[in-house]
């Protein structure tokens, strides 16, 4: 990407998430929803989650990451704000898409909750049979 513009703007889903994040070369600070990302995502297991594309790419602590998420879990959050980063790195720099593919970081994970259907108490769940 040429370099006229100091952000990339890009977007992130996971489940019913979605990430809204802004790139920006600096220190490595992530702000989620204005906290800090250690503050907002409580547990070392889902800032692990989302730092591993920093590691994929080899760009730990060169870009400052602030993020909006909305909608769906705390898990669905973070596996949206990793898309999100991946594909705004990729924005940024196009050298670092082949990395993050073989990573598995590139693709949106379209696993979503089955529908409820009617006439049974869940998704594929039935009601008991009875013979009489």
């Amino acid at each position: 990407m040429s370099k006229k513009s100091e952000f990339v703007l890009a977007t992130g889903r996971r489940k019913c998430a979605v990430a809204r994040v802004r790139l920006i070369p600096g220190a490595g600070n992530v702000v989620v929803n204005g906290k800090p990302m250690a503050e907002y995502f409580t547990g070392d297991a889902l800032c692990g989650y989302v730092n591993q594309v920093f590691a994929a790419s080899d760009t730990v602590g060169k870009f400052d990451i602030y993020a909006r998420l909305d909608g769906g879990g705390i898990a669905g959050q973070a596996g949206a704000l990793r898309h999100g980063i991946a594909r705004a790195l990729m924005a940024y720099d196009e050298t670092l898409r082949p990395a993050l593919k073989a990573a598995g970081m590139v693709t949106r994970d379209a696993r979503v909750k089955e529908r409820k259907k009617s006439g049974q108490p869940g998704a594929r769940r039935r009601f008991q049979f009875s013979k009489r």
